[in-house]
């Protein structure tokens, strides 16, 4: 244990994001430096429970106790040790990871829980300064070949295992550059992307070879794949999204979210001077009330938007916790991110009838509604409370239904679970021999560090079949589910 009375007299403290005027001017993440003495401080406050519900949040099984005390005891090189025993890419997650752990903390029943994000963040941060991370080369190869489709979060978590116990692994992406959402899902300011390129290097070195643009099923086929790889890693996401089935749903004005945020991070790759789709000097309206909403409020700040209201059918979530969402599920309350602080409305309980275009064919305005539900949990609208938002931009961030049903898996045969994603074994392998499935093409639609946990399962999986060897932890099983 840490300091024994340390939760008593340490308040939880976190770091101050940067005065909102300032960070809208630039795209560098939000938050401003926190002294290492202080987070030694914040570590002193872990309880180490008998019963750390803290590894019950997390699906990696990060070993938080005992990083938190060796924080606490200036121990950084151990603590990084201890932090990558479970977690490939602990700067992705201590940065993007709503942090489940944080709301299983036992100390968090009646208190402020541990900030184990941050501690997470800032042993990772100091070990990159200090050189402690390096390249794991394998010291002999297997001979054997593995193509990992896809290079997000759980491709690149399955090719690190992989290529780390000697197998020749190939990492696809159909994108221009390597990091799938990581690379042009998330903005700058949420993860800036040298965080991906150190690790893309570290794993180069280790042996990975990465192909990008390379669309798989099309610009290489299912047996071109088959005939050079001894084995098969689908991490494709779930890219099918959501769309709003609303009269005027074609005008011209109205995009998916992820048809406008990757012109932003392209922009800060120097690729283009300007985005096609921008928010600048428009008046936007986002549909969706979650992360990838959130994405899309920040970006429009950045670009310039006169207005942006949020909208979310579900209605204004409590403050705190209630009877439906006990300690230590993770709790569906009233937050406010970091874009929600730099401006903006939002509105909940509407719901989006009809979009509206100009003489010219352009969106001018949507119609919404206010909602409530009847007795059978249904969205019904409430009567004289129909109007217009006027708007020239709007962006549907209403989230994902599964993996793109292409060429790929169609000439792969693959099975389909009930909700249409990759249906998958204990092993992580598909209803085809040598084809496994990790992230959220097998999952559907979920959180990074269930991703990252997906990837590494696979990778034991995949491990195990190629030479019947049981080296590679396996943190998951595909039934597993949060405690959400």
């Amino acid at each position: 244990m840490a300091d024994p009375k340390g939760f008593l007299k340490v308040p939880r403290e976190t770091p101050h994001r940067r005065p909102v005027d300032l960070r809208l001017m630039d795209w560098r993440e939000v938050y401003e430096e926190f002294p290492d003495v202080h987070l030694e401080r914040q570590a002193s406050r872990c309880m180490d429970c008998g019963i750390p519900f803290c590894h019950q949040g997390c699906p990696l099984g990060n070993l938080i106790p005992e990083w938190n005390n060796l924080v606490y005891r200036s121990d950084w090189r151990e603590a990084v040790e201890r932090l990558h025993a479970t977690n490939n890419f602990p700067e992705f997650t201590g940065t993007l990871c709503p942090a489940p752990c944080e709301t299983a903390c036992v100390l968090a029943i009646n208190s402020d829980a541990v900030t184990i994000k941050q501690i997470e963040l800032q042993i990772i941060d100091h070990a990159w300064r200090e050189g402690w991370v390096t390249p794991q080369v394998p010291e002999t190869r297997t001979g054997r070949r593995v193509a990992v489709v896809g290079s997000g979060p759980a491709g690149l978590a399955a090719a690190q295992q992989l290529s780390r116990v000697g197998h020749d692994v190939v990492v696809f992406e159909r994108a221009d550059r390597i990091g799938g959402l990581l690379r042009y899902g998330i903005p700058e300011f949420k993860m800036e992307k040298h965080r991906l390129d150190r690790r893309l290097d570290q794993m180069r070195a280790e042996g990975t070879e990465f192909r990008a643009s390379v669309d798989v099923g099309v610009d290489v086929t299912v047996e071109e794949l088959r005939s050079e790889f001894d084995a098969v890693v689908l991490a494709g996401g779930a890219t099918a999204w959501r769309d709003i089935p609303v009269p005027g749903r074609e005008v011209e004005g109205v995009y998916q979210a992820m048809e406008f945020l990757p012109w932003a991070n392209h922009v800060q790759q120097g690729d283009i001077d300007a985005p096609p789709i921008t928010a600048a000097g428009k008046n936007v309206v986002i549909i969706g009330g979650g992360d990838t909403g959130a994405d899309c409020l920040g970006t429009s700040h950045r670009q310039g938007a006169l207005s942006v209201t949020q909208l979310e059918i579900l209605p204004t979530p409590p403050e705190r916790r209630t009877d439906s969402m006990p300690w230590p599920t993770y709790p569906m309350v009233y937050r406010v991110s970091s874009a929600h602080e730099e401006g903006g409305d939002r509105l909940y309980s509407v719901n989006t009838t009809e979009f509206l275009a100009d003489d010219e064919g352009r969106l001018r305005a949507l119609c919404l509604v206010e909602v409530s539900r009847d007795e059978t949990g249904r969205f019904v609208p409430i009567p004289g409370t129909e109007r217009e938002l006027p708007c020239e931009l709007v962006l549907l961030a209403m989230g994902f239904v599964g993996p793109e049903k292409g060429k790929l898996l169609s000439d792969l045969g693959v099975e389909l679970d009930e909700r249409g994603n990759v249906a998958r074994d204990s092993d992580f392998m598909t209803s085809v021999e040598g084809v496994f499935s990790a992230g959220d093409m097998g999952r559907g639609q979920s959180l990074i560090v269930w991703a990252i946990a997906e990837g590494r399962a696979a990778a034991a999986g995949v491990d195990a079949y190629l030479t019947d060897r049981n080296v590679l932890p396996r943190p998951i099983a595909p039934t597993d589910r949060p405690i959400a």
